[in-house]
């Protein structure tokens, strides 16, 4: 009796509100029905195609029978955008479409990526001429304006994009030489105090000797640094101021069978002495091409200026100055300090090297040789040359460069009569070529030189 009551109670109130459940949720045809029923009160369906956080306000699918469109605000990652719009969202890592060109060369007409990277482009090297100016008396002048200078590179006159007279924190290369006689070296060594006056807080200087070889006696640092670098080498000696005393053919006495004779004098023939600047400037230069290229890089020598047995010729090493823009500065002492003997010592003497070899850098580099012979003139001298050599006027262009190391002539005139303008005669675009194998400049020894040692070079 129960069991029928309660089947009539099912077919008179559950089924038809199942029925009626049923035909008011029923799917549209071709769609599939869902997992679980939807909730009955009024909230929105949760959207199961969420965008990811921060992107735009997008619209999920209506829940009518037609099929949902893609919001106006999207498009596929491959897909380039209309104009006047923007990609709302990353593109996918690894898209194949996606180009790239070199920052501020995209053009507004409209080209793609493709076209953009295919278009050549004419490009320009700027060039730096620092430029010492004197009077006839010898003096820096100063005050000059950008409209005072023009300046030409292989005779065409260039235009002036950069002027300045600010001076620059230097970058120099101190080279001694120790192969001067022992008389003379010690009276440079005395003035090693005043030297260290002579650069500023903001410069960088590195110590080298030279004589037979090269030596780095201090890496850059500041003038501390620097000072005691010059008090560990304070005590060096020089050359022998006297005759060097050779033994001849027969030098070496009576022999026999190869061997000296017992009780007979022997006479030492000494090892030959070379002064191997051009080595030692290419060292110090090579050294400067890595320091900042804001600051202005010298090399500051102290020497006679002697050539004899590098291995590397003065035109390898200029190539080297031009193409990394250091100028040569010195101070000439011995020798190059006498007024007679200086109008002869720049000749070459062959089989001899060279007398004076510096002030033919110096008037290449756009830098300077101040001739001093006492003790208290070399003091004032150390001052003078880093004064001129941070206070120049700097001037710059635009050229166009090409695909070669050739060297380029460079000009700079003032207006003004009567003044005389010290800069470097040209540069190399491009640092110098050689071929694979070859040995460096430094490394690759003169026409016909012995292994050891090498024989004088140009």
């Amino acid at each position: 009796m129960f069991n029928r009551r309660l089947s009539s109670w099912i077919r008179g109130a559950v089924l038809p509100a199942v029925l009626t459940f049923a035909t008011a949720y029923a799917m549209p045809q071709g769609q599939k029905l869902p997992d679980a029923p939807a909730p009955q009160n009024n909230a929105p369906v949760p959207n199961v195609n969420v965008p990811p956080p921060g992107a735009p306000d997008d619209q999920g699918p209506s829940s009518s029978n037609e099929n949902p469109e893609p919001p106006a605000n999207t498009r596929d990652a491959g897909q380039p955008p209309a104009p006047g719009q923007t990609n709302p969202q990353p593109p996918p890592p690894g898209s194949q479409e996606i180009k790239t060109v070199p920052p501020g060369s995209v053009s507004s007409s409209g080209e793609s990526g493709r076209d953009e990277l295919m278009t050549l482009q004419k490009t320009v090297s700027f060039v730096t001429v620092p430029v010492t100016v004197k009077d006839d008396g010898g003096k820096l002048v100063d005050g000059l304006l950008a409209k005072d200078f023009s300046i030409y590179e292989d005779g065409t006159l260039e235009k002036l994009t950069l002027f300045t007279s600010d001076p620059f924190p230097l970058s120099a290369a101190l080279v001694i030489d120790q192969g001067l006689p022992d008389p003379v070296l010690r009276k440079i060594n005395q003035t090693f105090g005043a030297l260290g006056g002579a650069f500023g807080p903001f410069d960088e200087v590195a110590v080298f000797t030279y004589g037979n070889t090269v030596n780095k006696r201090q890496d850059f640092g500041n003038a501390t640094r620097m000072q005691l670098a010059l008090q560990r080498i304070r005590d060096d000696s020089g050359a022998n101021a006297g005759a060097s005393v050779v033994g001849g053919p027969f030098g070496a006495g009576p022999q026999t069978n190869s061997k000296p004779m017992p009780g007979a004098i022997q006479v030492q023939t000494p090892a030959r002495e070379y002064h191997v600047l051009n080595d030692a400037i290419l060292m110090a230069a090579q050294e400067l091409a890595h320091r900042p290229a804001a600051n202005r890089k010298i090399i500051f020598v102290i020497s006679d200026g002697q050539e004899n047995g590098s291995r590397a010729s003065y035109t390898q090493v200029l190539k080297v100055l031009l193409t990394d823009g250091i100028a040569v500065y010195a101070i000439g002492v011995d020798t190059a300090a006498m007024p007679i003997y200086d109008k002869v010592a720049k000749a070459r003497i062959p089989g001899f090297g060279y007398s004076n070899i510096l002030p033919r850098y110096a008037n290449a580099t756009g830098g300077d040789v101040l001739d001093e012979f006492s003790k208290e003139s070399i003091e004032s001298a150390y001052q003078r040359i880093t004064m001129e050599a941070r206070n120049q006027y700097t001037l710059g262009y635009n050229t166009a460069q090409k695909p070669s190391s050739n060297y380029r002539d460079i000009e700079v005139r003032v207006k003004r009569p009567g003044l005389e303008v010290f800069a470097k005669h040209g540069y190399y675009p491009l640092p110098p070529q050689r071929d694979p194998g070859t040995p460096s400049p430094a490394e690759q020894p003169p026409p016909g030189a012995a292994a050891a040692p090498p024989p004088p070079s140009q």
